[in-house]
């Protein structure tokens, strides 16, 4: 694990060549000295893979509010946290149901589940895996498409070079920062961002950051 000193100095290298590479994130950089881009992370409940996996299903097609409430009401399932791979199967989808995720996002869990509890998928090993070969084997499973996968590969993984072109509210703050007349198609999204490798997670970040914060006082 990245000590604070290490995360700190990757951080301010991170940055800079950010500020180097992209003129409007050497902005919204400057706008937010003190800007901790895990620091949303404190607002979610821990999450091992499979439970970002769970987070990241339950929020297709819903807003960040309806998807905490609806991981809120998973969670009072199962004493406050999420469940691991058999728990989930080991419980009657009806409750799932009620809880507040759709039939289909149901089979989607449950099928992960199945194969993270036989041994045809370990989550330490996708947890290994590069980038791409994690995105082929889960993408594989219905129901889960990159968007799904690159959420978890944030939230549970901490990889350092990720975006998420199909997310809406990442689409309209590039249209925003960017002062485009139009919001902007996925790959478009992904031209703006392949100037920020290897750190476009860092750059997906500062965006979604100038989306929903208002920036320091300068």
């Amino acid at each position: 694990m990245a000590t604070d000193a290490s995360r700190a100095e990757w951080l301010r290298r991170a940055r800079s060549y950010l500020r180097d590479a992209d003129p409007v994130l050497a902005r919204l950089i400057d706008e937010r000295p003190d800007f901790d881009p895990r620091a949303w992370m404190s607002q979610l409940p821990s999450m091992d893979l499979f439970g970002a996996l769970i987070f990241q299903i339950t929020g297709q097609q819903l807003s960040v509010p309806a998807t905490r409430r609806t991981l809120g009401r998973i969670q009072a399932l199962f004493g406050g946290r999420l469940p691991s791979p058999e728990e989930l199967l080991e419980t009657d989808p009806a409750k799932l149901r009620e809880a507040g995720l759709s039939w289909r996002k149901i089979s989607t869990l449950r099928d992960l589940a199945a194969r993270l509890s036989d041994g045809r998928l370990s989550q330490d090993v996708l947890s290994s895996l590069p980038d791409d070969e994690l995105m082929a084997e889960l993408t594989a499973i219905s129901g889960i498409g990159p968007w799904t996968v690159q959420g978890a590969m944030l939230i549970a993984l901490g990889r350092e070079d990720v975006v998420l072109p199909g997310d809406l509210a990442l689409r309209k703050a590039v249209q925003a920062a960017y002062q485009l007349d139009h919001l902007p198609a996925q790959q478009e999204v992904l031209d703006i961002a392949e100037r920020w490798r290897p750190y476009r997670s860092l750059g997906t970040s500062y965006l979604f950051s100038a989306a929903f914060e208002p920036a320091a006082p300068i």
